[in-house]
């Protein structure tokens, strides 16, 4: 084999990610010799807009809580948490001058609140053990020979040597951001299962199209449940959501997204509950209170103390009462449906947005055929796989980066 010399590495990593930046600086911190090729013009391209351009970097949950936030094959990552944790994850980005903050749900962000600021804490990791980036350059291959890696090939046939190679390209949510699952297709490559990306964590869409009335108006310390075929109850949750020209976003409804992606979204319903501190009791008490208040107002006009004001016609108009009716006109039996229907505001989804909209990918590399411990391939010695690329997936709040980075900085160890 004719190698060149400068094209010569211990460890060739693919992609400049979060699993992909952790992973050349583990290696390169125990003396390998690495080298990152990326596809982008700059490194850390979905990192910019994680947590809506904040970055949620990590969580607080101890390592049994992290693993329970997976619905995506969680166990598979004991080892790798154990061998690099979320509080280690501190400790690198503290020693490199990161401030971080402690916020809601145990989230983890900096306290710049700019995701900018993490990537350039990697960048000094980078420059400090002097590893090269290759920018706009995409992977074409692996090379194979005598069941082992020894390197890859790029699109413009340029060939890069390593007696290991770390593919962390990321899934197939924000295809922007170059996670467009060339990571899958390398895989194939070296014979590996990829179960079918989906869209996790993804924005639903919903067969009421008065949604579209709604659309940018965000419910907050609202209850959520889902429930699934045959009206059984899948999943509850309080706190936020958002109303889109389509459907419903936002964290309660990202979450529960992915608990009903395991039903294909088929029959499935959304109840929001917009008064959850009040049982229907105090509810009809508080009723009676503001239907007092507004004892000669139209009933139309006598919710704006209940409801956000953009939500107020299509109330009126799903409780079924004339809006022109005078609200002492109300009966009681009226009084209580519009109680219901304040614990009970319903929706049916109808199918999920695309992966182009979906936070992470569901689906990905076969964790069968990954050894948990090492993130290497069971099938090709000296292949290795960190991240999105692989078939984990987890809630919001933090648990996707920290695999990321956990599984970086395992590929990297070992490889």
């Amino acid at each position: 084999m004719n190698k060149q010399l400068t094209n010569n590495y211990d460890v060739i990593i693919i992609g400049a990610g979060a699993a992909g930046l952790m992973a050349a600086v583990s290696a390169s911190s125990i003396g390998k010799k690495c080298i990152l090729l990326e596809k982008n013009k700059i490194p850390g391209k979905k990192l910019l807009v994680t947590g809506k351009g904040r970055c949620n970097i990590t969580n607080s949950a101890d390592i049994e809580e992290i693993i329970r936030n997976f619905p995506g094959n969680g166990k598979f990552l004991y080892s790798t948490l154990n061998n690099f944790s979320n509080k280690d994850l501190l400790d690198f980005l503290h020693e490199y001058g990161l401030k971080t903050k402690l916020e809601r749900g145990g989230r983890i962000f900096p306290v710049s609140d700019r995701a900018g600021d993490v990537v350039k804490t990697f960048m000094k990791a980078v420059e400090r053990y002097n590893i090269p980036i290759k920018y706009n350059t995409s992977v074409k291959d692996l090379i194979i020979q005598d069941q082992k890696i020894t390197g890859v090939t790029t699109q413009t046939g340029e060939t890069y040597y390593a007696d290991s190679v770390i593919v962390a390209t990321g899934g197939m949510s924000y295809p922007k951001t170059g996670s467009t699952g060339d990571g899958y297709a390398l895989a194939k490559q070296a014979g590996h299962q990829v179960i079918a990306p989906q869209p996790a964590l993804v924005p639903l869409y919903t067969k009421e199209k008065f949604v579209k009335d709604l659309m940018g108006l965000s419910l907050r310390n609202v209850g959520i449940t889902f429930y699934g075929p045959n009206g059984k109850k899948i999943w509850s949750d309080f706190g936020e959501m958002l109303f889109t020209h389509f459907g419903i976003s936002g964290p309660t409804v990202l979450t529960g997204s992915r608990i009903i992606s395991e039903y294909q979204y088929k029959d499935c319903k959304m109840v929001i509950d917009l008064k959850p501190a009040l049982d229907e009791k105090k509810l009809d008490a508080r009723l009676l209170r503001d239907f007092e208040k507004y004892h000669n107002k139209q009933y139309k006009n006598a919710l704006s103390d209940l409801l956000p004001s953009k939500m107020i016609p299509v109330f009126v108009e799903l409780s079924e009462i004339n809006p022109e009716l005078i609200v002492n006109q109300i009966t009681a039996e009226q009084r209580r449906a519009i109680g219901r229907l304040l614990k009970n505001f319903g929706l049916t989804v109808e199918k999920p947005a695309s992966l182009n909209e979906a936070i992470v990918t569901k689906g990905g590399v076969n964790v069968k055929e990954i050894n948990s411990s090492t993130m290497e391939s069971n099938l090709v010695p000296g292949l290795f796989f960190a991240g999105e690329v692989i078939d984990i997936d987890g809630f919001t709040g933090g648990f996707n980066l920290t695999a990321a980075f956990s599984t970086g900085y395992t590929a990297g160890l070992y490889a």
